[in-house]
């Protein structure tokens, strides 16, 4: 069976650039073939007349020559990973979206080129990461993040029933990077404890969420782990905000795994406080992956 494309969103811009190196070295990981796609209405409407005489548009111009530019970085970044590159003249989310239908997982960048553009593309990974059918890789954060140099993938443990495919997501991710897998969960104590409570039963109070959540990291994991023993796993409950917990472990990770539910008979952006947050301030490359439900 031919394997899935790796699709990548290219504009030309330097956020694009790091997303296309990253994706480059990805489908390489995985032994997957590279697609680029450049999908821009707009962009028509926009720039200035080439320095040379054409009688196509000029939109169709600097389109085949940001493909052409890009596939020929991915070729001397890795000449054995397979490029293929395509210029749709379609609305960018809907031609990514309908690319991810078909794809190992799509990946964008995190801005674009200029003011408006870089409001347009935040907009076009949001909007893709929310809706696609695989999972999105939004590439951001700093260069030892995207290299992925700190050998260490981070999977965000929701509630239960919520992220399976995550989950195994993470553990492919590990493996192919020989990495270790960090999986945390969050948990809080109640804002405002019991009137009369002791100091002693507060932190016994604690102690129990605390706990409760080390038993949902325990049962999310142990079934998946069995099959994985190759792969070092670290388990941490960590007290706080989830999306705050998961800002400061972005910063010594290669990648943030994230799950997202996608309901069947929902048609609107499906992304919960905690995936916007990472996905707008992550410190490393975030992913998110879908669970239909």
């Amino acid at each position: 069976m031919m394997a899935l494309p790796l699709v990548v969103g290219v504009d030309g811009s330097e956020s694009s650039l790091d997303a296309l190196d990253w994706a480059v070295d990805e489908a390489a990981r995985h032994e997957l073939p590279l697609h680029l796609v450049n999908a821009s209405r707009w962009e028509r409407y926009e720039g200035r007349l080439p320095s040379f005489r054409t009688d196509r548009p000029t939109g169709d111009v600097a389109a085949e020559n940001i493909v052409a530019a890009c596939a020929e970085r991915a070729t001397l970044r890795n000449p054995e990973v397979k490029v293929s590159a395509e210029v749709l003249a379609e609305d960018t989310v809907m031609a990514l979206l309908e690319q991810s239908r078909e794809a190992f997982a799509v990946v964008t960048g995190s801005r674009g080129r200029g003011a408006i553009a870089e409001t347009l593309l935040g907009s076009v990974s949001l909007a893709v990461a929310a809706r696609a059918v695989s999972p999105v890789v939004v590439v951001r954060g700093g260069e030892k993040n995207r290299a992925g140099a700190l050998r260490r993938v981070v999977l965000a443990v929701g509630d239960l029933g919520e992220g399976a495919a995550a989950v195994r997501f993470a553990f492919r991710e590990a493996r192919a990077r020989g990495a270790a897998l960090h999986a945390v969960r969050s948990w809080r104590r109640p804002a405002h404890p019991r009137a009369g409570q002791s100091p002693l039963e507060r932190e016994a109070s604690s102690l129990i969420y605390e706990e409760q959540a080390a038993g949902v990291l325990s049962e999310v994991l142990d079934h998946v782990e069995r099959g994985h023993d190759d792969i070092t796993v670290h388990r941490e409950v960590i007290e706080g905000p989830a999306h705050q917990v998961l800002l400061d472990v972005s910063e010594q990770a290669d990648l943030l795994v994230v799950g997202a539910l996608r309901r069947r008979d929902h048609t609107g952006l499906e992304l919960g406080r905690v995936s916007h947050a990472v996905l707008h301030r992550s410190a490393c490359p975030v992913v998110i992956v879908p669970q239909r439900v």
